[in-house]
């Protein structure tokens, strides 16, 4: 019977030294590679517009991810509110980019665990929750102490440091990171930020050594490991086969990949000559034909 590894480290105090520890950066804010250095305990806001307190868009039992992470029940999701990155094509940008949610509290959140528990849902799933971790952290030590104990999913842009992933060491089960791009000044362009590929190659890496591939219980829902998502751009632009050629040579064939063909033309998309078309079934195929080339035996298609 699964038994998530965080009981262990709540028992033995490791979880309030990872809590004390991560709440004490937000003095000096490094979540993120942004690496801000601003004070959000006094206010004072960074490139992701957080605070200490939590802003929350929804939480509830949703069905929409990949089968291993939805399941038969729906995974658990918490959305928080801003993000690390700025796409131009971000389908939930007034979430991510207009702060659109609700400011609640730790408790607030432990409350939302324990909800979905008792919804049955399969997990907990965490949405953008890279500048909120402090608070996961809280969150889940009191959580604990009500009886929560689902495997934690951490969905996540993938822009990610090595200091902050290692705070989550033998607590996130799931690792749910995004691969977006394999060109630095594409990222810069498209979604305002820098040394994507360095920062996202690195965390896949670290990632994958904490959980490893992705397991399974009998019935295909996912326990412990890595899924990685990507999305297809159009022409090309996310540099799909350099990804692809990282993970085989840098990671491993047998991790998990959800190859994603939704891209639409939302946000400021529709002013880009490249961006706003949309993603056409001979670029997705392509895709996927190389990905199979490349011996990659855990892959995630989508019908297009």
């Amino acid at each position: 019977m699964f038994s998530p590894s965080y009981l262990k480290l709540h028992e033995s105090g490791e979880l309030e030294k990872r809590i004390n520890k991560a709440y004490n950066i937000l003095e000096k804010c490094s979540l993120c590679p942004h690496g801000c250095r601003v004070n959000r305990t006094k206010k004072e806001k960074g490139f992701c517009k957080s605070l200490v307190d939590p802003v929350v868009s929804s939480y509830n039992a949703h069905h929409g991810e990949e089968p291993p992470i939805s399941g038969i029940y729906g995974s658990g999701t918490i959305f928080f509110t801003h993000c690390t990155m700025r796409c131009v094509f971000c389908q939930n940008y007034p979430i991510s980019q207009m702060g659109q949610g609700k400011t609640v509290s730790v408790d607030d959140v432990a409350f939302m665990m324990i909800y979905l528990q008792k919804k049955n849902c399969h997990n907990i799933n965490f949405v953008t929750p890279t500048h909120y971790v402090p608070q996961i952290l809280k969150a889940l030590n009191k959580a604990i102490m009500k009886g929560f104990h689902l495997p934690l999913v951490y969905n996540t842009s993938g822009y990610e440091t090595i200091e902050t992933l290692e705070l989550l060491d033998g607590i996130i089960d799931i690792y749910l990171p995004d691969m977006k791009y394999a060109d630095p000044g594409v990222a810069l362009k498209y979604s305002g930020i820098k040394n994507y590929p360095e920062y996202n190659q690195k965390a896949i890496m670290e990632m994958y050594r904490q959980t490893g591939d992705l397991k399974t219980d009998r019935m295909g829902i996912g326990q412990k490991g890595v899924l990685i998502r990507h999305l297809v751009l159009p022409y090309g632009l996310a540099g799909s086969k350099k990804i692809l050629d990282f993970l085989k040579k840098k990671v491993s064939t047998t991790i998990t990949i959800g190859i994603m063909s939704q891209y639409f033309p939302a946000h400021k998309a529709c002013e880009n000559p490249h961006l706003k078309y949309r993603l056409t079934p001979e670029e997705y195929q392509k895709v996927v034909d190389y990905a199979i080339k490349l011996g990659f035996k855990n892959l995630l298609i989508q019908g297009h």
